[in-house]
């Protein structure tokens, strides 16, 4: 895509196959991607009460961990979201560590702050919310 502001990224780590690799290494495959860090978040299926991990794109606020449920601009929700608001309990991996969080949706007071944070980390996430109608979800994980 010719799109001002976006910057391609190189797509030959991801899915299933990131989360192998950052698993296997303890995140020393799969942590730094294409200029950002990345984390394993595991959450709980909201329909088969399976437990499901994906690679995300972080950054941090104080303790907390920030992810962007913006599927690159897709209309509809990432799976991981949507799971989320039924299961806010889930684990998080950076690295080697493992993590119980909770997660929440930034609430519209925090939200451009967090965003600013988002964008310094992933500037692409900008050209995402012009993909969509939806307003892109910016979640924040708690250790808990």
């Amino acid at each position: 895509m010719n799109e001002p502001g976006y910057h391609a990224p190189d797509l030959s780590l991801v899915g299933s196959a990131h989360v192998a690799r950052y698993r296997e290494t303890a995140g020393a495959v799969g942590h730094e991607w294409n200029g950002a860090k990345v984390l394993l978040l595991t959450t709980t299926g909201r329909k088969t009460g399976k437990r499901r991990t994906s690679a995300l794109i972080y950054g941090r606020d104080g303790d907390d961990y920030l992810v962007v449920a913006s599927a690159g601009g897709a209309a509809e929700h990432p799976a991981w979201y949507l799971n989320l608001r039924t299961h806010p309990q889930a684990e998080i991996q950076v690295m080697a560590e493992r993590l119980r969080v909770t997660a929440r949706v930034a609430t519209e007071r925090e939200r451009t702050r967090l965003w600013d944070i988002a964008i310094g980390y992933w500037p692409n996430y900008d050209v995402y919310q012009t993909r969509t109608g939806r307003m892109i979800p910016l979640v924040v994980l708690t250790p808990s």
